[in-house]
């Protein structure tokens, strides 16, 4: 049964006075670079606040909502919404303003057969802005039946300068010399560091509690139910074993032992299926081996979180794995990351060196502190006998809280605390 036209149209009217209600923090996403978009990223990272921004800046320009209309399909008003729908979105807002409008279609995943829908309006020169949480949507499978319309943006928690300009806490020179000041900043680090930044948990006093509630939605809703796992408590302990494993190149065999260890035969084409939906959902984020073979590379890789602060819901003491996860997630930032991620890799052979980026020569160590000299040693000697397989025309070693420069055979090793690789342009 089709939804009915003065429920749409009521939700369509609801919706405009609630997103002139928000308070819409700006990001630094370019919405006007592209009259079709597709934003894509977890649950709660603030891409429908993307949509509102854009809305905002249109209202500011003095245009009206009879140009424009936005509809979220997690409304539960929208409850057995279809694809046959779609086209009843146009006819309301025709007959409401009689008038061709920009759409804002808010978690359009959830209804089977959208595609259809964005490639005719694309067709017909409409503006789109959708957004979406399942990484499938930016797959070449889907962007090649959008038919290369569609400009593919992906979506994280705030960064670093994001969350700093949120709480209002100043990162230039001045505030980062005087005593007080930098005491605050330094402050903000550690929570930023140890909680992340899901857009939402950042004013909340206590995150912990947020920030569960978010990870039940995604691996009870985006994971579990959207793909039929009837044994939600088993996903839970996987997903807790990968955040043991952060910083470790994980196999699925290696996987499934584990969890057949604690709970009964676990197959390995269901561990790999879990940690697909895992990445489907953006919690699990892949980094492929450079080193590998073929095969290798799909089934021995390193698992990251799409957040620290659902990370460290996972943890104990676990300030080594939250650091290399920062710095993971400030290169998939930069570079990108799609299911092929062909340009983040880690090389494990003979060393491991945690990050190397081919486009940029870039190769990146993570050590919390190199106080101890044998760390030190191993550090280097990794990176050294990296340089000598590939070209490195930068390398680093991330660390908590420790500068300076090492040298050996090949020249520089810059040594940057992790608060200063965020705030800067890795170059």
């Amino acid at each position: 049964m089709a939804i009915a036209r003065n429920i749409l149209k009521q939700v369509l009217l609801d919706n405009q006075k609630d997103i002139e209600k928000y308070n819409v923090f700006p990001r630094n996403y370019d919405l006007d670079s592209f009259p079709l978009q597709v934003f894509v990223g977890v649950r709660r990272s603030g891409k429908s606040f993307l949509l509102f921004q854009k809305i905002r800046q249109m209202l500011d320009e003095g245009h009206h909502w009879d140009e424009m209309l936005y509809l979220d399909f997690e409304d539960s008003r929208l409850e057995g919404f279809a694809a046959e729908d779609f086209n009843l979105i146009l006819e309301c807002h025709q007959e409401m303003y009689g008038k061709r409008p920009m759409l804002f279609l808010d978690e359009t995943q959830n209804i089977e057969g959208w595609q259809k829908f964005a490639r005719n309006l694309a067709d017909k020169k409409y503006s789109v802005f959708i957004t979406g949480s399942n990484a499938k949507m930016l797959s070449k499978e889907i962007m090649a039946e959008l038919g290369g319309r569609y400009l593919p943006v992906e979506v994280y928690p705030f960064s670093f300068a994001e969350y700093l300009s949120f709480i209002q806490v100043p990162f230039d020179t001045l505030a980062l010399t005087a005593t007080e000041s930098r005491a605050r900043f330094m402050k903000a680090y550690n929570d930023y560091f140890v909680w992340g930044g899901l857009p939402e948990s950042i004013p909340l006093p206590v995150k912990r509690h947020y920030l569960s509630s978010v990870f039940q939605k995604i691996y009870l809703g985006d994971i579990a139910q959207r793909n039929g796992i009837s044994n939600s408590r088993l996903l839970q302990l996987m997903v807790k074993k990968m955040a043991e494993s952060v910083k470790q190149p994980v196999s699925y065999n290696r996987i499934a032992k584990i969890l057949s260890s604690i709970s009964g035969k676990i197959s390995v084409p269901t561990v790999a299926s879990y940690i697909g939906y895992s990445e489907d959902a953006w919690l699990l984020l892949r980094l492929r081996n450079i080193a590998s073979a073929f095969a290798e590379k799909e089934s021995v890789c390193k698992y990251y979180f799409i957040d620290n602060g659902i990370l460290s819901l996972q943890l104990m003491d676990g300030e080594t794995d939250l650091l290399e996860n920062l710095v993971a997630l400030s290169l998939f930032r930069k570079y990108g990351h799609d299911l092929d991620n062909d340009r983040v890799y880690f090389y494990h052979a003979n060393v491991e060196v945690d990050f190397y980026v081919p486009e940029d020569e870039l190769a990146v160590q993570v050590a919390y502190s190199l106080a101890d000299p044998e760390t030190a040693e191993r550090e280097i000697g990794a990176i050294t006998k990296l340089t000598h397989l590939y070209p490195c025309r930068r390398r680093i070693i991330v660390t908590y809280d420790e500068e300076g420069t090492l040298t050996d055979q090949y020249g520089n090793i810059d040594v940057i605390p992790c608060w200063k690789w965020l705030l800067k342009d890795i170059k």
